[in-house]
């Protein structure tokens, strides 16, 4: 493997402690972008909005990381993997600390942008830097970490959210960010601190990062009219028009650029855009279910926002020691349907959780997490690894960017997919006002529907992640 790229040599030590830092870094900045689910109700009622507003303080950070993504992983090459990361780090830490700040909505919303920005510095090159820090042969662990540590923010949010949510206020899911990157920014600018060599012919696709930024943003500004109006009005054709002529302006640009910010070519390759697509299904799923997961558990079962959290405990628990132990099944004894199987198993699970919402008993649904999660962790490691392994050396960068633009794209669907079917189902039930007073049998009818919406994406997941392990059985070693 190269590392003409990488910010550091192979040291042993020096590397593991490079990748404990970037591990703690996207704990921080996935954990943020899921930590305020667990609060949403708790600032919707704290700021009296509606669920389709105050859901931006999700949404905002999820399109910002999104679009940004990889904006930055082409800076990168201007200026270095390492600085990047430095700078992100720093822009991450501050933005936490406004969000703590904030004494409104829409000043929250902005500053959760600022907060999204300096998360995307560390994505873009986050997948990069560790696929580049282990050898061959480890690099499947690796990027079950990764893979850990991502599904770990995602859905340790609620356990550490409602902790503080109860004993502290909703402000300090922001303001814990702050010690901690007091203390790593300092030790990451002595490792990251050189930079790495940069690309000196690297020219910036400006056009390319304008419309891309354009799509994205309009797409979920369409989505989110949808679910506040449940009509086609005019805010939703103006945003849909725009996100149309704009995703059609950057395909244009993009295959016509000599320097794109996102070489439309990789996409040929089965290998990488196949288990891309199943991330994307995969992540939009999982975001289903952790937006209205607690809404189901504090409005249904009438659970505080700290033992909500503790129902979500099993699942990080699940990963921690699961996805490290599927990276090193695939490198080590290699079969190519890990992924499929893992889908397979999650898809079965949804199905029973939606069954199990309205039975409303507590310990069979936390039961079925169990399933769901050995499902994640055997999907996750070796599709990840794919992605990674199937470009060429040089084009590494790229990957972890697209990969992590598909995920937190995905993210940031299921978000607005969940609020559109919550407003669906509360809507046909005849109830509008606070989601929280709707009541267990709304609720839970609303919390079934989005399982089985779910567990349609993982079945559709599974079944590119089969076409994909027939791909790679056939590719040659």
């Amino acid at each position: 493997m190269s590392t003409c790229s990488s910010p550091v040599s192979r040291d042993t030590k020096k590397s593991r402690f490079m990748a404990f830092i970037v591990f703690a870094a996207i704990f921080m900045a996935v954990l943020d972008g899921n930590v305020v689910n667990i609060a949403l109700p708790t600032i919707t009622t704290f700021f009296g909005v509606d669920v389709t507003y105050s859901q931006w303080v999700v949404t905002a950070y999820l399109v910002t990381l999104t679009s940004l993504l990889l904006i930055f992983g082409r800076v990168s090459e201007y200026v270095g993997r390492g600085r990047m990361f430095i700078l992100g780090f720093v822009v991450f830490t501050l933005g936490s600390l406004a969000c703590g700040l904030s004494p409104d909505l829409p000043v929250l919303i902005m500053f959760r942008v600022i907060q999204a920005t300096g998360a995307a510095m560390l994505f873009s090159i986050s997948s990069a830097i560790i696929f580049e820090l282990y050898p061959r042969g480890e690099q499947g662990k690796s990027m079950g970490y990764v893979g850990a540590t991502v599904a770990i923010g995602s859905i340790a949010g609620p356990v550490l959210g409602g902790f503080l949510v109860d004993t502290l206020g909703w402000q300090y899911i922001f303001l814990i960010n702050v010690p901690i990157g007091a203390v790593l920014i300092p030790i990451a600018m002595k490792y990251f601190g050189s930079g790495g060599p940069a690309r000196k012919d690297t020219r910036m696709d400006w056009p390319g990062a304008v419309t891309m930024v354009l799509f994205m943003v309009s797409l979920m500004l369409a989505l989110s009219f949808i679910a506040a109006d449940l009509a086609f009005t005019l805010p939703v054709a103006l945003y849909t028009g725009i996100f149309l002529a704009s995703f059609a302006a950057f395909i244009i640009t993009e295959r016509r650029g000599s320097k794109p910010l996102l070489d439309l070519s990789i996409f040929r390759v089965r290998a990488f855009s196949l288990p891309v697509l199943a991330t994307a299904l995969y992540f939009i799923a999982l975001f289903m279910v952790n937006i209205l997961g607690p809404f189901y558990f504090e409005g249904v079962l009438n659970l505080p926002p700290s033992q909500v959290g503790l129902v979500f405990l099993i699942i990080p628990v699940i990963m921690v020691v699961g996805s490290p132990v599927a990276g090193w099944l695939y490198d080590n004894h290699y079969f190519p349907y890990y992924a499929a199987t893992g889908m397979a198993v999650t898809t079965i699970s949804l199905l029973l959780l939606a069954t199990l919402s309205k039975t409303m008993d507590l310990t069979l649904i936390v039961l079925a997490f169990i399933p769901m999660t050995i499902g994640m962790v055997l999907f996750q490691s070796p599709n990840n690894t794919e992605i990674m392994s199937s470009l060429p050396v040089d084009k590494i960068g790229i990957a972890s960017s697209v990969s992590a633009t598909v995920r937190n794209l995905g993210m940031a669907l299921g978000v607005s997919a969940a609020s559109i079917l919550l407003s669906i189902s509360t809507s046909m039930a005849g109830y509008s006002g606070n989601v929280l007073m709707a009541g267990p049998t709304i609720l839970s009818s609303a919390f079934s529907l989005i399982m089985v919406v779910s567990a349609v994406l993982t079945l559709l997941a599974t079944g590119v992640s089969i076409v994909s392990g027939r791909n790679e059985k056939k590719r040659p070693e």
